[in-house]
């Protein structure tokens, strides 16, 4: 067993680690600003309670993740406090092509990667595709379209519970540095997900592919996206669309 402190551990890949985290036997501890049980105060936007947080932790597993450079100042703020701290394992979750898709949020997340490489603690950098939910709440999100947008570009989305039995792994295991990049179990274009999307919620909206001018585009029309790794996970989108919309499977 091994003392575990979670950072965004109430999100959406948090929640799901740290259940896996525990069911295996961890004492396993929340980082937050707030206090209560389970869970650790410290803020790592201040950069205050942090060293106390980590005080007689073996792995710390860094899910937190915010816009804009507060994830670098974030992460920052955690390498400094455990560098006095001797930690055995720092665990980094990061996204599949972000060293080749030029946006923002994917730049601020390779620094975040380098301040970890940099940082001369044991370290592993573990790299996922798009959760499925992501792919569900872009959709969500154009319930007032008339059309789906669909971008003509492949992914090879996850279930978030996977990348949490992955992560659970991984805190059991040596330091690996960069960790093998995880995706889902089959790759599909984003018309062809949203295709699955509109069946399972009964939409009728046609499905308008989107073929975009720039280099993101073009970034993730060419693969940049994808893992140059066997498939990891097995949990289908299909099977999270059943999943997430029961009363309309099969209708």
């Amino acid at each position: 067993m091994r003392t575990i402190l979670v950072t965004g551990g109430t999100g959406t890949l948090g929640r799901p680690t740290v259940t896996a985290l525990r069911a295996a036997g961890h004492d396993v501890r929340v980082l937050s600003r707030r206090s209560g049980p389970g869970l650790t105060t410290g803020d790592l936007t201040k950069g205050t309670g942090l060293r106390e947080a980590v005080n007689s932790v073996d792995t710390v597993i860094h899910l937190a993740t915010s816009l804009g450079r507060a994830d670098i100042v974030q992460t920052q703020h955690l390498i400094d406090a455990l560098r006095p701290s001797g930690i055995d394992h720092l665990i980094v979750v990061s996204i599949v092509g972000i060293d080749r898709i030029p946006l923002p949020y994917y730049r601020h997340k390779l620094e975040v990667e380098r301040l970890v490489e940099q940082s001369t603690l044991p370290y592993s950098v573990l790299r996922a595709t798009q959760f499925h939910n992501l792919i569900d709440q872009l959709l969500t999100a154009q319930r007032f379209f008339p059309a789906l947008l669909a971008p003509a570009i492949k992914l090879q989305p996850i279930a978030v519970e996977e990348v949490a039995t992955r992560l659970t792994t991984l805190a059991t295991t040596p330091p690996t540095g960069r960790a093998p990049d995880i995706g889902g179990p089959e790759q599909l274009t984003f018309p062809a997900l949203t295709h699955l999307w509109k069946q399972a919620t009964n939409s009728h909206r046609p499905v308008l592919p989107l073929h975009l001018p720039g280099k993101t585009f073009h970034a993730y029309a060419t693969g940049a996206a994808l893992p140059e790794t066997p498939p990891f996970g097995q949990k289908t989108f299909t099977a999270y669309l059943t999943d997430r919309f029961p009363s309309r499977a099969g209708k």
